[in-house]
């Protein structure tokens, strides 16, 4: 029998990984009477999720129920099949993400600290597809006042977007205060922003939104549940029976190596190979290799090289949650989602020619920016663009920091041709580009890409206009901004059935081995269903990990003692 003498700390089960998928798996474990067990490398909690945009896309949600947004599996089943066709993505994995996902909801509905909202109108990314919502599926937390995790607040992952004065915004916010030079709503949004900075003043609360929110509220309850989190403690090698049974795992932690034991298997949600060069070199698309990628540093790649070395399959090694982004000269990686939907702007290749529809879902942006090589692309606006519109964390009518101008990020120039001069593009050809556009915008109709047809493309773009995604590029001074193929984190990984146990390359599984999140191959294939389509998967996949885990013994050897593998 497995001799558990030989470990230094024993669970039933073991998470390593403590974003959202993990501390999911971590909850529905506990739930299911398992003793259970957290660790991280990092030094604070929380992962890519904390540094996220926290939406979860996870159809008929009790908070979409409630809401009267209740979905036909079958509909969802055709919207996520016509997405993944040809990407690898088992009818299994697919039926289980939608059956397990409002299981999961509910569980965690039981809990006083999980408030959520419906971010309605934050349509799917492909709404007009079979089974798509123009209306969105995506829920959020709601603000939450980090106080309250007490001693643990200082362990919580630091948000690069935090606002002046303790200012909080939620997406919905966002969507209204972008147009705060357009519309009354944006007005009204902010008056609410200005209220709320006034009120944290007297108040002295510590408000927190988005990806930062959901891993506070799900941290306080791993707190109720007893679980514990042990941060510094990085993994370094898994452990096997002589059967090739997961039984545990090698740590490091406070200088020193633990022997971790987990009777009923070990959860990987350690995130992609974000950070790590050597595999976004070997792995990663020709333009897609530089590291400009807006993940926690700490994703290297860790679980899936574990997972390989006991001969896990991978796959979809060769793409990520892609995500054209300005690189800010200090180093932070600004991902640009509502900047791409601005009228009065274009992005265009090294020639001055649009090569895609700029508001089109960023995954398929930089799809289309890769295929064709056009990296960097350039962003250009005219000053209208510019004093209407938020760009890249600048507020409207503010003007860019000199950083970007010293670092060759921001270009701008009296005329179109002296911008073309500057970024190195024909004038004629960016000139005629934007002559074309300008024929588009006045009319309302993009006739190349199709800009301002989708749900999606006009979610954030300006209602004033005929076209909320269109206006002429006429007013200069203009403005080139170097747009980078970016990404979110690398959505390959190792392979993974409904259950989430991983599994080898002739299908077999890897007996108390189990994944999740971007350490797996992602049960959206080579596409986005929708906001949260990353952290609503990672977070159902590492419930159906705990509940098989809870469900299943493990197939132990009767001879051999534990050993590392």
């Amino acid at each position: 029998m497995t001799n558990w003498d030989n470990f230094d700390q024993v669970v039933d089960f073991l998470v390593v990984g403590s974003g959202g998928g993990g501390m999911s798996a971590a909850i529905a474990a506990a739930d299911s009477g398992l003793d259970t067990l957290v660790i991280d490398k990092g030094k604070t909690f929380g992962g890519s999720t904390a540094i996220s945009g926290g939406g979860i896309w996870i159809p008929n949600a009790p908070t979409l129920i409630r809401k009267g947004a209740q979905d036909d599996p079958a509909a969802i089943r055709r919207y996520l099949k016509n997405l993944t066709a040809g990407a690898g993505v088992t009818d299994a994995r697919i039926d289980a993400y939608i059956a397990g996902g409002p299981k999961l909801m509910e569980l965690l509905d039981t809990s006083p600290h999980m408030k959520l909202y419906w971010v309605k109108g934050y349509s799917d990314y492909h709404p007009e597809d079979d089974g798509g919502s123009a209306l969105g599926r995506t829920i959020e937390c709601m603000p939450f006042d980090t106080r309250k995790l007490k001693e643990d607040e200082k362990f919580q992952r630091p948000n690069s977007m935090k606002g002046p004065l303790g200012l909080w915004v939620t997406s919905k916010d966002y969507h209204d205060l972008a147009m705060v030079k357009r519309t009354w709503k944006g007005r009204k949004a902010s008056l609410v922003a200005a209220w709320r900075v006034a009120s944290n003043v007297v108040r002295r609360r510590h408000m927190s939104t988005g990806g930062r929110a959901l891993v506070a509220r799900m941290r306080m309850v791993l707190k109720d549940a007893g679980i514990p989190l042990w941060l510094k403690t990085s993994m370094t090698e898994l452990v096997t029976d002589a059967n090739g049974v997961v039984i545990g795992a090698v740590a490091e932690r406070d200088g020193k190596t633990v022997r971790i034991g987990a009777r009923r298997g070990v959860l990987l949600a350690t995130g992609g190979f974000d950070h790590n060069q050597q595999m976004r070199d070997q792995y990663l698309p020709e333009f897609g290799r530089a590291n400009i990628s807006a993940g926690a540093k700490e994703n290297v790649g860790d679980g899936i090289v574990a997972g390989q070395q006991l001969g896990a399959a991978v796959d979809l090694m060769d793409d990520a949650w892609w995500m054209p982004s300005v690189f800010h000269p200090m180093g932070a990686v600004i991902p640009l989602v509502s900047e791409r939907c601005i009228p009065p702007s274009v992005i265009v290749n090294s020639q001055g020619e649009r090569f895609t529809n700029e508001s089109s879902p960023y995954v398929n942006f930089v799809h289309d920016q890769l295929e064709g090589g056009h990296v960097p692309a350039w962003f250009i606006m005219d000053t209208k663009a510019k004093n209407r519109y938020p760009f890249a964390q600048v507020l409207p009518n503010m003007p860019f920091p000199q950083g970007f101008y010293d670092s060759g990020v921001v270009h701008k120039a009296d005329t179109l041709a002296e911008l073309a001069a500057k970024v190195g593009i024909p004038a004629d050809k960016l000139a005629a580009t934007i002559e074309r556009f300008n024929g588009f915008a006045r009319s309302g109709t993009d006739e190349d890409f199709g800009r301002g047809e989708s749900a999606y493309d006009r979610y954030y773009g300006d209602p004033t206009m005929k076209n909320p995604n269109m206006d002429e590029i006429v007013k200069g001074p203009f403005y080139a901004i170097r747009c980078e193929a970016g990404d979110l984190g690398t959505k390959g990984g190792l392979v993974c059935d409904e259950n989430s146990r991983v599994l080898r390359a002739d299908g077999t599984a890897i007996a108390g081995l189990f994944a999740t999140g971007n350490t797996t191959a992602s049960v959206m294939g080579n596409e986005y269903a929708g906001a949260g389509a990353t952290i609503g998967p990672s977070m159902v996949f590492g419930y159906l990990a705990a509940r098989y885990a809870a469900a299943n013994t493990l197939p132990l050897s009767e001879s051999a003692p534990a050993t590392s593998s």
